[in-house]
């Protein structure tokens, strides 16, 4: 099978020649859900950027990224913004940066529905609502007309999510979505993305330090240490079997990592 997203040999450095991210390569196939995970400063984060081409002007990549048949690194812009939220698309880990605090959350929706399927005047309104009401917020209307400081955390974040989904995207990227909630409200955001993702058979890049949360999520799992790969394989197999130090030291600190995997679905 074609593989929807390939990385090979990406490496990110800074203008001073810093290497964040070293050489590194995996896939994500059509439907498929991999975890990347690995503690702050591990390269991940980045190379979810690298991989819609959102990079910081400070640092370069280099190699190849291949998104749905269209090369990302050197991409021009015009490029990229046909890809972003048609083939993919990202929800960040704190929504207030993501999210303009000056407009109003039902024009931030529109933008992407307006774009990329053409859609405008009622027929743009009735699909903003309805993205409103798929990640399950009340009072849609209301949600609407309000700017992300109005809402609270758990809401602006399903405000992103219904603004990543909006033009169906082939692959979702989530990058530590749920860091900044409490527990409860990070539980029913969980369930709600990963229904989400099903019910439209989209792929998922889930990007974590948590590994609990990655087995929760995920079919395949990427270890990053330092900006390189150090362990891959399905998500079971990595967390009963470690075959990397640093792999076993977050299987032990997962404390929940046991009601994880058996709560989550069969892997495909």
């Amino acid at each position: 099978m074609t593989p929807l997203l390939a990385v090979r040999e990406l490496t990110v450095r800074t203008r001073t020649g810093r290497t964040l991210v070293d050489r590194l390569s995996f896939t994500v196939a059509p439907g498929e859900r991999l975890g990347l995970i690995g503690e702050s400063g591990s390269g991940k984060s980045l190379t979810s950027l690298a991989a819609l081409g959102l990079l910081p002007e400070a640092l370069t990549a280099d190699g190849s990224v291949e998104l749905a048949g269209t090369e990302i690194v050197g991409a021009s812009e015009k490029r990229l913004t046909a890809v972003r939220g048609r083939d993919a698309a990202i929800v960040f880990q704190e929504p207030l940066t993501a999210l303009d605090p000056l407009m109003r959350v039902g024009n931030q929706i529109a933008g992407p529905l307006a774009l990329h399927r053409g859609l405008k005047g009622t027929a743009l309104r009735k699909a903003v609502t309805e993205e409103l009401e798929r990640v399950r917020l009340p009072e849609p209307g209301r949600i609407a007309r309000s700017r992300p400081h109005e809402l609270s955390g758990g809401q602006r974040q399903r405000v992103a999510l219904a603004m990543a989904l909006a033009c169906e995207p082939r692959l979702l990227i989530a990058d530590e979505p749920t860091t900044a909630l409490d527990v409860t409200v990070q539980a029913e955001l969980l369930e709600l993305l990963d229904a989400l993702v099903r019910e439209r058979d989209m792929a998922l890049l889930f990007i974590s330090h948590d590994l609990a949360v990655v087995a929760g999520v995920a079919d395949r799992v990427l270890v990053m240490k330092d900006g390189r790969a150090v362990e891959e394989g399905p998500v079971r197999d990595v967390v009963t079997a470690p075959g990397d130090p640093y792999t076993a030291a977050l299987v032990e600190s997962a404390r929940t990592l046991e009601n994880a995997l058996t709560g989550r679905r069969t892997p495909r």
